[in-house]
């Protein structure tokens, strides 16, 4: 993950060199050569991931490429105040390690769980959680697009939401492979234990807008910034409202930037008019470069 990048732009190389310093270990090379079990596991991979969206806005911005508003999923919110110039990369970097090991440790192994309903409505959903929820903790956590959402919480709970799911009328109703079941209330010990981490962080004020996670809310200030990141680690991801909070600001042309093309295929589930483009490697940023410049 990462390597055409590294390989094709110096301004990503240095991006992972201060990644391989601020963790004091060797992040790059777990990106480009594993071993993908280590890679998997949520205390590197949010670090990995991270390290490879802003080697790739990077040799984005090097071109001329800056941002006139920002969005990131979970983990991307903070790549994202990171383009914003918000964030400093080296606290970022080293808060999502943190981020990572406590959730991985605020459910033990085995206890938790995620799956993703699709074709059915938000209040479906709800109304499907609530009778799962006899069995443990079992909410909404991702709101990605019409008719796509993904529930966390107790394993027991989640697998009886995934039986209601398909006797509702679910298209699909899968549990998903993840280390810890995230964007739920069994995150918050975890949650409050990252505040105290983002507390150390230094984080400005915004260099363009950005819309959170949390409330799909425009926010420009550090302050506010603070209190979005510690607030999204158990509460659910409001992707679909984001992103139609930015074509409600008039955003015709999304960028995503990183590893994969997931929130592409999102964005057109929501609205298939708009220009998108993604950047990830060396053909994809030569694309971006070339659409937009």
């Amino acid at each position: 993950m990462g390597k055409a990048l590294w390989e094709s732009s110096p301004q990503a190389r240095e991006v992972f060199a201060r990644a391989d310093s601020a963790l004091d270990m060797n992040l790059s090379g777990l990106c480009f050569q594993g071993p993908e079990e280590d890679l998997r596991l949520t205390a590197n991979t949010q670090p990995a991931i991270l390290t490879v969206s802003v080697a790739a806005f990077s040799a984005l911005k090097h071109e001329g490429i800056n941002p006139d508003v920002v969005a990131g999923h979970s983990l991307g919110e903070y790549s994202a105040l990171v383009a914003a110039g918000s964030l400093n990369f080296e606290d970022a970097v080293t808060a999502v390690r943190k981020r990572g090991q406590f959730m991985q440790e605020a459910v033990p192994a085995g206890e938790g769980a995620m799956a993703a309903l699709i074709g059915q409505s938000v209040e479906v959903v709800e109304d499907i959680c609530r009778e799962a929820s006899e069995l443990g903790v079992c909410s909404p956590a991702n709101l990605n697009s019409p008719g796509q959402i993904v529930i966390a919480g107790n394993r027991e709970a989640i697998e009886r939401a995934v039986v209601l799911a398909k006797e509702a009328g679910a298209k699909r109703a899968i549990l998903l492979q993840v280390s810890a079941p995230f964007h739920c209330s069994l995150l918050v010990p975890a949650e409050e234990q990252l505040a105290a981490e983002i507390d150390r962080c230094t984080v400005g004020d915004l260099r363009c807008p950005l819309v959170t996670n949390v409330d799909a809310a425009i926010i420009r200030t550090g302050a506010e910034a603070r209190t979005a990141l510690k607030r999204q680690v158990s509460r659910p991801v409001r992707w679909q409202d984001s992103i139609q909070r930015l074509l409600d600001e008039g955003v015709r042309t999304f960028v995503e930037v990183g590893p994969g093309r997931v929130l592409l295929g999102l964005i057109r589930s929501i609205d298939k008019s708009v220009t998108m483009l993604n950047a990830e490697d060396e053909k994809s940023v030569e694309n971006v470069l070339s659409a937009l410049l």
